[in-house]
């Protein structure tokens, strides 16, 4: 069972949003939140990254930046947990205050800027994942001084490699200056072109891209054999809909205002890869509609962390229970069968 955060929720929003993050790692690290011990319902279970997942329900990177608490996170009952974005070098990040609840939106505004203890912390963080019961990706980045994308990227990639069931790229996040820039065509190619790996690859775009420039990126991802997308990072755009007086704070959105826009590119990206990509949708899930929506939409799996950062982990098996229900609804017998059915 899981104990404690439902009630402990209300306090936390409180608290600042960083040092509540905080707070949260250290509670799971001390094995105050518990554990999920029930199994998952038979027709949730996937295949991805060579490995069966027992749901198709990921933790997003950003939460764990370290890799501290990967086994505990784990335990809450995720299907796979993705950790960093992990840089070279140790980095503090942008000055605080960098993270910003947007309560009425169910939203939040970050301009974290890879703030993480660098690789050698990481990698022995990583040492203690237990492969056996987790299904682990790394999320590699890099620093904001001093950086070499094409010299970095392959490095992080074959240092991660040996722990790590999947790896992905983040070149998508709005809080590094000029790491977008290395979305186009011939930056990527250049990239991708040094990466050797026997774990898949996956890269994660940025929500504001254009049609030709997603177009773009997923050419050359099948050109480089890349396993998959993440679709999406935080956007840069403000909607309209905004309620929240924090939105005009710099950095990246997330959650319930990034539903559509990420959805949205998703089952473009579906369409333009011609199943040569598998797809990850993340975006604004607070539900199992939301998770279903991103499945029909091409995701053959959904990962959590706005959402999650919200409602804690007891929004997990109400989501698993419900998306087990939908799919049975729809006459699917599995997860796989309803990826992209809704196009």
């Amino acid at each position: 069972m899981i104990f404690a955060p439902k009630a402990l929720m209300p306090l936390m929003r409180l608290m600042d949003a960083e040092t509540a993050h905080k707070l949260t790692i250290k509670a799971l690290k001390a094995g105050l939140v518990g554990a999920e011990t029930r199994p998952d319902d038979a027709i949730l279970a996937t295949r991805m990254f060579g490995r069966t997942l027992a749901n198709p329900i990921g933790l997003a990177a950003g939460f764990d930046k370290n890799a501290e608490a990967v086994n505990e996170v784990a335990r809450l009952g995720f299907g796979f947990v993705e950790a960093g974005t992990v840089t070279p070098r140790p980095q503090s990040g942008n000055p605080r205050p960098r993270l910003f609840r947007l309560t009425p939106d169910r939203a939040v505004i970050n301009r974290m800027g890879f703030n993480n203890d660098g690789l050698e912390v990481y990698l022995e963080n990583l040492r203690r994942v237990d492969k056996h019961r987790v299904v682990f990706g790394a999320n590699v980045g890099i620093n904001k001084e001093g950086a070499e994308p094409e010299r970095d990227y392959p490095a992080l990639v074959s240092a991660v490699g040996p722990y790590a069931d999947y790896i992905t790229i983040n070149i998508s996040s709005p809080n590094t200056p000029g790491l977008r820039d290395l979305q186009g065509e011939a930056r990527l190619a250049a990239i991708l072109s040094g990466i050797e790996s026997s774990k898949p690859v996956f890269v994660k775009i940025a929500p504001d891209l254009a049609d030709d420039g997603l177009e773009a990126v997923i050419s050359v991802c099948v050109q480089h054999g890349v396993a998959g997308l993440i679709v999406s990072n935080t956007t840069i755009a403000r909607p309209a809909t905004l309620k929240s007086p924090l939105k005009r704070e710099t950095g990246g959105l997330s959650g319930a205002p990034l539903f559509a826009p990420s959805t949205a590119m998703l089952a473009k990206a579906y369409k333009l890869s011609a199943h040569k990509l598998v797809l990850i949708g993340a975006g604004g899930v607070f539900g199992a509609e939301d998770a279903f929506a991103k499945i029909l939409a091409g995701a053959s799996a959904v990962q959590l962390y706005t959402g999650f950062a919200y409602q804690g982990p007891a929004m997990l098996r109400p989501l698993k229970i419900g998306l087990a229900k939908l799919l049975r609804e729809r006459g699917f017998g599995s997860v796989e069968q309803a990826v992209g059915a809704g196009l």
